[in-house]
């Protein structure tokens, strides 16, 4: 084997464009690799000039996945520019949203863009349903795991591959040597895959409930557009902002409150049941994999689920700090409005600053200005010394970070959260690999599940709270302080920021006159797959992948496991076809 320049464009099976070229050496191991965002946002631009309290509608366009979470970004920042504090109830809502956000997404995301990296879907056709109720028997007590269910998924998964129906099974290495998965487990992961696609439908009524519909949901400026009425047939009374008008019941009432806490218990079911033990029996077979994806070594969590407002970081469930190069006794601070600690860099993008490419902007002073020079599709490599991608380079003091559910988890276990801690150590344990496995694409895989079953549960006492407030007389879900743009300070600055399901979202907005003046979003995805920077430092996407060995240059699954653990979103929604309509994966050998 030669040294050769392996291309995977578009890397992720659902969410946008991405492209990574990495050069292997003469042994097929990958000495650098390059992550380019192909396809420009530009919704800051879009933002200039508008209603501030009409942001979060244009800023949840950003994604069509992440929608919920780019909204709650907007209306914070709005709130803390203009000093708006939300009810105890709006703040509860929101958690509950967030954390359905989370439970959804990440399930989606394991079962439907990355459990195919692991799990052989072909191989599933040679399974013994009978083997395969035993196995899913011996790790859960879910109820559908009879060698009849496992049969009828069997037939259901033949007929798809007889009548060339594969859809997102197109595309697998089926019968890749890196797949270690006997038959029955690779049966029993593509039956919850089939599961999960039915599941989903029924848990994402929960942002209906709250925010009207799913995707892009309803918010407020100041709260939650919810009213809550405890009378199933009547709106909530007066003629505030709680008022509906007519006599058909508010989207929250006590039916509603009753269907939340049913997709509650539904979620955590899932999770506890099959979730967190098919990621458990799924990752026992892959121990390699614990050695393997780390990265930079730095993590950087904003902190989210405030139990006492969105200004009192002390009472968040998820802290905010810095971990540095795997130092869990030591947090450093992190404060998103000094202009020398987060900062973005354009030296490798395809934009400019007025005061030069290797120079580094604050958000608040940031600049979206487009300038691209590179080759036009299609194109064979990308030119890696100059721009290449889309994506900015975000920076905290300097130093690249990575976000999302590692960060979050390594924080939790670092300020001693009690069932942080004892998830981490059961799951090391199970598996009989040592701490340093937390740091890789194994790693980062299971604490993707364990924060889902934290958040999960939590959902449960966030919920009981609610209730309890509404038995107490306590129906307010928005601030109903008289605040027009004539009381508004000539010049406001915010920032919104949350743990979104991939990781650090933060939307910092300046408001002139009235009217948004700059606005820019920093986005999880930003954070961990933006290019080099001025100084040549990779993002953790191109950290990540230094060192892996391909099996074939022609089927990088190696490349897949470790980006996909990062669970990539750039521009969602949008696919790449060729004239026919087909959808397009190319894998490029050079």
């Amino acid at each position: 084997m030669s040294a050769q320049t392996v291309v995977v464009d578009p890397i992720t099976r659902i969410e946008g464009h991405l492209r990574i070229e990495a050069q292997t050496d003469a042994n097929g191991v990958i000495t650098q690799a390059s992550s380019a965002g192909t396809m420009v946002r530009g919704i800051e631009i879009i933002l200039r000039g508008r209603d501030p309290r009409d942001a979060w509608a244009f800023a949840q366009r950003i994604c069509g996945v992440c929608t919920l979470v780019h909204g709650i970004a907007s209306v914070r920042a709005v709130e803390d520019a203009l000093k708006i504090e939300i009810p105890a109830n709006a703040q509860l809502i929101r958690n509950l949203m967030i954390g359905a956000q989370y439970v959804h997404d990440h399930v989606m995301h394991f079962y439907h863009l990355h459990a195919l990296d692991w799990v052989d879907v072909v191989s599933a056709l040679k399974a013994d349903p009978k083997k395969t109720s035993e196995l899913a028997q011996s790790i859960s007590n879910y109820s559908k795991s009879s060698p009849g269910y496992f049969s009828d998924m069997q037939k259901k998964l033949k007929n798809f591959v007889e009548g060339g129906q594969l859809g997102i099974f197109a595309n697998g290495y089926w019968g890749h040597p890196a797949y270690k998965l006997p038959p029955e487990a690779n049966l029993m992961a593509v039956a919850h895959y089939l599961e999960a696609l039915a599941w989903q439908r029924d848990v994402a009524q929960l942002h209906t409930i709250f925010g009207g519909k799913n995707p892009h949901p309803n918010f407020l400026v100041g709260g939650m557009p919810s009213a809550i009425s405890v009378h199933p047939q009547h709106p909530g009374q007066g003629k505030g902002p709680h008022y509906r008008g007519g006599t058909g019941a508010t989207a929250v009432n006590m039916l509603g409150l009753e269907k939340v806490k049913t997709i509650i218990d539904s979620m955590r079911q899932f999770v506890n049941q099959v979730y967190v033990p098919d990621t458990l029996a799924i990752a026992s077979f892959y121990k390699d994999w614990g050695a393997q994806g780390e990265g930079i070594g730095n993590f950087m969590t904003y902190g989210d689920f405030p139990a006492k407002g969105s200004s009192d970081v002390n009472s968040f469930l998820v802290p905010r700090g810095v971990i540095l190069n795997r130092d869990l006794s030591t947090i450093h601070d992190v404060d998103l409005n000094a202009e020398d600690q987060i900062q973005e860099y354009v030296a490798h993008s395809w934009y400019d600053y007025r005061d030069g490419k290797n120079k580094g902007l604050h958000p608040y002073a940031g600049e979206t200005t487009l300038n691209y020079t590179g080759p036009k599709p299609p194109y064979a490599n990308l030119d890696t010394d100059k721009s290449y991608s889309w994506l900015k380079s975000p920076r905290w003091k300097g130093k690249p970070m990575e976000v999302g559910p590692l960060a979050r988890v390594l924080m939790l276990y670092a300020k001693g959260h009690e069932q942080t801690k004892e998830l981490v150590n059961m799951t090391l344990k199970k598996l009989d690999v040592p701490v340093q496995a937390l740091y890789s694409t194994l790693g980062r895989t299971a604490a993707r599940t364990l924060e889902t079953k934290i958040f999960g549960d939590a959902m449960l006492g966030w919920y009981n709270q609610l209730i309890a407030n509404i038995k107490a007389g306590d129906v307010k879900t928005f601030n109903e302080q008289k605040w027009e743009p004539s009381t508004w300070p000539q010049l406001a600055k915010g920032v919104g920021y949350m743990e979104a399901p991939r990781g650090a979202l933060a939307h910092w907005i300046v408001i002139k006159d009235g009217k948004i003046d700059n606005y820019q979003a920093v986005v999880p995805s930003t954070w961990n797959a933006g290019p080099r920077d001025a100084a040549g430092q990779e993002g953790p996407y191109e950290a990540a992948l230094k060192g892996h060995k391909l099996h074939d240059p022609k089927q990088p699954i190696e490349i897949l496991r470790t980006i996909h653990s990062f669970d990539p979103c750039i521009a969602c929604a949008v696919h790449v076809t060729d004239p026919e309509g087909e959808e397009l994966i190319k894998v490029k050998v050079r």
